[in-house]
């Protein structure tokens, strides 16, 4: 009867298992325009494959060696990266937890020991040869204890859904973290170039300032110059030379901070970093962005599998309310020898089928439901805001990207004619048609029209950064190879699907 039991109740849980209550997750529809404001052409195919191509590894678009090396040793160094790495196995662990509770739970006990009771109640037995006459008893107990939950509602299903759907989230969060240790590896090498560049120049202003100075001081001393030329030329060395310790400082600063990315002391890398390199190349962008590569963004897919685990939320709120069924089972012989413990007369056991149903608790788990409800949609609205936020970024990076083209074309024309100015100066100089004060003042300007074109450069470069990270670009490239933590590579989450709808 106990066999046909346990069939009759095996069966019945595998035939219910699938009716699993609560709402099933569906991604939020939401509609997409298919290009940007910033570049009103729609993409082709081919230009969609090109672009997710160039996206992969969008540092090496750069052309620098050294930059590629440094991207390359933060992935495998940075401690951000690795403490979202354990935190993703944190949660596939919880993940297992959940599992867990699908499968039958079994413990097993063992104990043995003396018990001695009171003389005052009546009917005790008395151990012969007990000369206090207190009733004693030897006893020895082993067993078992195992139960199993019938899922037939699904509880235990939305419960493991929810915690898949965290892990999906951890994984675009240490995604993001990615994203971000490329952005800021990236911007802090060219910035430091940028700065050492900044430096050559102004050695090089120095060096005009002080012959420029020199020559002043010579002229008043032969009598062709006054002492206002001489303390004008002083305060431009000196204004010149004070631009070196800010520059410096920031030189050091982004030394020590392209170290601590990587995962090193700060200075470790100072040796390598102080040689002095031209600024990185500048990518070429296609002419047109499709608006489907949004869906590489972490945080778009981050905010998805944060709904679908809310939703599922709701499910085990829902499944409170129905009947929850299991089957404990115990064994528990008792003996007062070890020779009995193995007898037919010492066997103890029970097993029997149990269902629990909430009567009345007050509206707890109706309220549990609402409040589930609402946290799922809260999420699908931050879902929302998180799609809007990221076309934001990317027409916000794509309009400085523009603007940007016009001041740097604006500011190495100026650096052209600067240097064109200078070189008339230094032709009019040596046919005697010109003082070589001129020589010098244009020389001066050149310079500084050249410090401009590189403070434009390292503002143009970082855009370019801030657009590949606003597209979501790096972390398509880098996944699979880190052996430390093998995570799947989804090409598209259920944006992309609804956008090519």
């Amino acid at each position: 009867m106990l066999r046909n039991l346990f069939k009759l109740t095996l069966c019945s849980g595998l035939l219910l298992s699938a009716c699993t209550v609560g709402p099933n997750f569906k991604p939020d529809k939401m509609k997409i325009p298919d290009s940007f404001v910033e570049q009103p052409q729609v993409a082709t195919l081919q230009e969609v494959q090109k672009t997710e191509a160039d996206m992969k590894d969008w540092w090496a678009q750069f052309h620098d060696p050294m930059l590629n090396q440094l991207i390359e040793e933060a992935i495998k160094g940075n401690y951000d990266l690795q403490i979202a790495s354990q935190h993703i196995i944190a949660e596939r662990a919880v993940r297992r937890q959940a599992q867990a509770a699908w499968y039958p739970q079994l413990d097993a006990a063992m104990g043995g020991g003396d018990d001695r009771y009171s003389i005052n109640v009546d009917n005790w037995p008395i151990r012969p040869g007990n000369p206090s006459n207190h009733p004693e008893a030897s006893v020895l107990t082993y067993g078992a204890r195992a139960s199993w939950e019938i899922d037939l509602f699904g509880h235990i299903s939305r419960q493991v859904e929810e915690r898949k759907r965290i892990v999906e989230e951890s994984i675009e969060s240490r995604r993001a973290v990615l994203l971000s240790l490329l952005s800021e590896v990236a911007a802090d090498y060219i910035t430091l170039r940028g700065v050492q560049e900044r430096l050559t120049v102004t050695e090089q202003s120095i060096d005009v300032a002080q012959k420029s100075r020199l020559l002043t001081e010579k002229l008043y001393i032969h009598g062709l110059g006054n002492t206002l030329a001489v303390a004008q030329a002083q305060t431009e060395e000196h204004l010149e030379r004070s631009r070196l310790a800010p520059l410096h400082s920031q030189e050091e600063r982004l030394m020590h901070a392209i170290s601590v990315l990587l995962g090193q002391m700060p200075g470790q890398l100072e040796e390598e970093l102080q040689v002095r390199r031209p600024l990185p190349s500048l990518p070429s962008f296609p002419t047109t962005l499709p608006s489907i590569v949004l869906a590489n963004r972490p945080d778009i897919r981050a905010a998805e599998a944060q709904y679908a685990a809310d939703t599922a939320e709701v499910g085990v709120a829902v499944s409170n309310l129905y009947p929850k069924f299991s089957i404990p089972l115990t064994f528990n012989p008792n003996a007062s020898a070890l020779y009995q413990a193995f007898q037919v007369g010492g066997m103890s056991w029970s097993f029997m089928m149990m269902a629990t149903l909430p009567i009345i608790h007050g509206g707890r788990y109706t309220a549990q439901i609402a409040q589930a409800r609402a946290e799922a949609e809260a999420s699908r609205l931050g879902y929302r805001k998180t799609v809007l936020k990221a076309f934001q970024e990317v027409e916000d990076a794509l309009g400085d990207w523009r603007h940007d083209d016009e001041l740097v074309k604006e500011l190495d024309q100026a650096a052209i004619d600067s240097g064109l100015a200078r070189d008339r100066a230094a032709k009019l100089f040596q046919a005697g048609l010109a003082g070589y004060l001129n020589v010098l003042t244009t020389e001066q300007t050149a310079l500084s029209a050249r410090d401009q074109a590189v403070v434009g450069r390292i503002a143009r470069l970082r855009n370019a950064i801030s657009l590949y990270i606003a597209m979501g670009a790096g972390w398509q490239g880098r996944q699979l190879t880190d052996t430390r933590l093998p995570i799947e590579v989804k090409k598209q989450n259920a944006l992309a699907r609804a956008i090519t709808r």
